[in-house]
């Protein structure tokens, strides 16, 4: 039986001793739960990867409560320094060269054996807490089954993964509710990997022009990259302007005519809002869907600006036939 432990100083103090063994241990972030390990420890990365059924191409994100541990690992540029300052702690991910002078190692699993690293300073309390009692960099993907949705809330993480890890931190739900921008910073241009918590348009006034990668073209080099992922049971349709009998509907903002099952992710049209529901409501419909025997969800069109660039990318990924 997995343990549930609060977000006492105390109890983060019981899950820092789990990884410091070994153990792997959920825990919310700003963004979702993620599913952590001690980054160094190779046979609790691999746990991670069983846990989750991930496969092993697909890399961690690196979590680390100060800058200048941080950049003990990964090569400090300007811009990752200037960014770095800017939107740390909080939602942003960056892939960077690894450090070879540091004798202190992370695991090649959890790096998928890239010459580069996806590393973040989480903007939570627990989250930095549990780092720091942990006293090591803590590689964390998700916290749910590989591919399926991701979890917002503690209850979603103990109905996918109980039994299957040592312990679960409830800090309550989280702020953001879709995972960390994914930026690459190891090329020439700053490339957009994964869209996120922190907005393009906010990266741009920074870095000028960056590159947006798309997952079919390009090989894994960072978490996030899969084209199938955070996908219900029930198939999705998108930018739908009518609903049929059988679906469910994910609304957004003044809904269509739908008589059935159905949820709105904002009704203000609030992209803040909509983030913030959008894996507990896509879980919520799914559910729901399966036991009336619904055949589908459709989701209403969501603008493509600021966190809604994030929201499409989920919801586009949702939609995407299943590979894995």
């Amino acid at each position: 039986m997995t343990s549930l432990f609060s977000d006492s100083l105390s109890e983060i103090q019981q899950a820092a001793t789990i990884i410091q063994h070994g153990g792997i241990v959920a825990f919310g972030t700003e963004t979702v739960y993620g599913l952590g390990a001690d980054a160094t420890n190779t046979k609790a990365v691999e746990k991670i990867y069983r846990a989750k059924g991930r496969p092993s191409f697909n890399p961690l994100i690196i979590h680390f409560a100060e800058l200048e541990h941080l950049f003990q690992f990964v090569q400090k540029t300007e811009l990752a320094y200037e960014l770095a300052s800017k939107f740390w702690p909080g939602a942003l991910t960056l892939v960077l060269n690894q450090r070879t002078d540091n004798p202190i190692k992370i695991s090649p699993i959890a790096t998928a054996n890239l010459s580069t690293m996806a590393v973040r300073i989480p903007n939570t309390r627990v989250a930095r807490q549990l780092i720091q009692f942990s006293k090591k960099p803590i590689a964390a993907p998700s916290a749910n089954s590989s591919g399926k949705i991701s979890p917002s809330t503690a209850k979603h993480v103990f109905q996918e993964l109980n039994h299957k890890i040592e312990a679960i931190i409830d800090s309550g739900p989280c702020q953001v509710g879709v995972e960390s921008t994914i930026l690459d910073l190891s090329r020439d241009t700053p490339t957009l990997l994964r869209p996120g918590g922190i907005s393009l348009e906010a990266l741009t006034s920074i870095c000028g022009t960056i590159e947006i990668s798309h997952p079919i073209e390009t090989k894994i080099i960072s978490p996030g990259q899969l084209s199938s992922h955070y996908a219900p049971s029930l198939p999705v349709r998108l930018n739908c302007i009518h609903v049929t009998p059988d679906e469910a509907l994910l609304a957004f903002g003044h809904p269509i005519e739908h008589t059935g099952l159905s949820k709105n992710l904002s009704i203000n049209a609030n992209l803040e809002e909509a983030a913030q529901n959008l894996f507990a409501y896509l879980r919520d419909l799914d559910a729901q869907g399966q036991a009336l025997g619904l055949k589908g969800i459709a989701v209403m069109p969501i603008p493509q600006i600021g966190l809604g660039l994030a929201i499409c990318d989920r919801l586009t990924r949702a939609a995407a036939p299943r590979t894995i």
